[in-house]
């Protein structure tokens, strides 16, 4: 009976440890998508910034310079925004990082429990005379 528990109780923490799994894919993939909106980001800026140099550099020096400035101002809001949310996500990795090795460490600790339990089955006989 005891070990039949046992079993039970492993398999909760193997479908816990699945679940904190797939919350950890899933985070790594909105980092990894953080990352891309990141450069795509610096790349629409930098093609802005090329085609106001192209449009008013030489012709309207001021209105370029005011132009980079906002053009810059609103690459930077962007860069924090995504920043922001970067670090949440690697905020949430710590937590199910830490979640799993503590189910990894009951999981662990009732594996042991499993053996002794079937050890002393074999060693003192589970039958009765």
């Amino acid at each position: 009976m005891a070990i039949s528990n046992i079993h039970e109780t492993l398999l909760m923490y193997t479908k816990q440890k699945a679940l904190i799994n797939n919350k950890i894919s899933t985070v790594m993939m909105n980092m990894l998508n953080s990352s891309k909106q990141t450069a795509e980001a610096q790349s629409k800026y930098n093609n802005k910034v090329d085609a106001y140099y192209h449009e008013y550099y030489e012709l309207y020096p001021d209105q370029y310079e005011m132009l980079v400035e906002q053009a810059e101002q609103d690459h930077e809001l962007e860069l924090a925004t995504i920043n922001s949310w970067e670090e949440e996500l690697e905020l949430e990795k710590n937590n199910l990082e830490t979640q799993l090795n503590e189910v990894s460490t009951f999981e662990t600790t009732w594996t042991k429990l499993l053996q002794s339990n079937i050890k002393s089955d074999f060693s003192y006989g589970g039958v009765q005379q």
